[in-house]
């Protein structure tokens, strides 16, 4: 077996047997990863608090066939901010749960990465509302995976919207106003929402979480992802059904 070190995060741990855990690992070298921590869940072991969701740094692993074991962790960041935050946990576990799904073992990952690190920085500073922030990773990591709305020209005839958009999940994206009855879904949408939109999909990263907006854009905005993850992502989250509960 060969050791390497990869960079990444903890998006799910599952116990195995009487004492170890399966971790999946999303990594900056080798995508998601699945990795097995043995004696992990034992009180005396090294790596029963470094093997939970959220944990961020650097992982020694021995490389199987088909699978890691873990030897070390170096932990840059546990986001304990969301341990005392039921809530903000609950929004980290959603974005995880949303991950997991994406992302398969093997693929190219870096961006998704930085992009789960940067949002959970956001859910601890607590400067911008959990709502936008829900809505600004659901819109980008569907961008990243190539699933995305097209938000600059419309989808019809791919002419350039400036103001009064519509937008249609059925289309993937925006319409412009004499274009809206071909698409049975379509919904005007604000000028300042349209902006949102461009600025998320095409900002980088360390750019995303530097703004907030009215609450009538972000109202548009969790219709327009509420309603365009329903169409293109068949599956329910646990972590979403309970957030719900929560919030209300």
């Amino acid at each position: 077996m060969n050791q390497i070190e990869v960079t990444g995060m903890i998006i799910s741990a599952t116990p195995i047997g009487e004492c170890d855990r399966r971790l999946l690992i999303l990594t900056k070298e080798r995508g998601k990863i699945s990795a097995f921590a043995k004696g992990a869940r034992r009180p005396n072991s090294m790596l029963v608090g470094q093997t939970s969701p959220f944990v961020f740094g650097v992982f020694t692993l021995y490389e199987g066939r088909s699978s890691y074991t873990v030897m070390n962790i170096q932990v840059n960041n546990y986001f304990e901010g969301l341990r005392g935050d039921i809530e903000g946990a609950y929004y980290g576990l959603y974005f995880l749960e949303l991950i997991n799904y994406y992302t398969r073992e093997g693929n190219e990952e870096s961006e998704t990465l930085g992009l789960l690190y940067q949002t959970l920085r956001a859910l601890t500073n607590q400067k911008i509302p959990n709502l936008l922030i829900r809505s600004i990773f659901e819109i980008k990591l569907i961008t990243i995976e190539g699933e995305g709305p097209e938000v600059f020209k419309s989808r019809v005839s791919e002419k350039p919207v400036l103001e009064n958009a519509y937008f249609s999940p059925q289309k993937g994206g925006i319409l412009k106003e004499e274009e809206r009855d071909l698409a049975t879904d379509s919904f005007r949408i604000l000028k300042s929402t349209l902006y949102t939109l461009q600025y998320i999909v095409s900002s980088r990263l360390e750019k995303l979480y530097t703004f907030i907006v009215k609450e009538e854009v972000q109202k548009e905005l969790s219709l327009i992802c509420e309603r365009y993850l329903k169409r293109y992502i068949d599956k329910k989250f646990k972590s979403l059904e309970i957030l719900t509960t929560i919030i209300g």
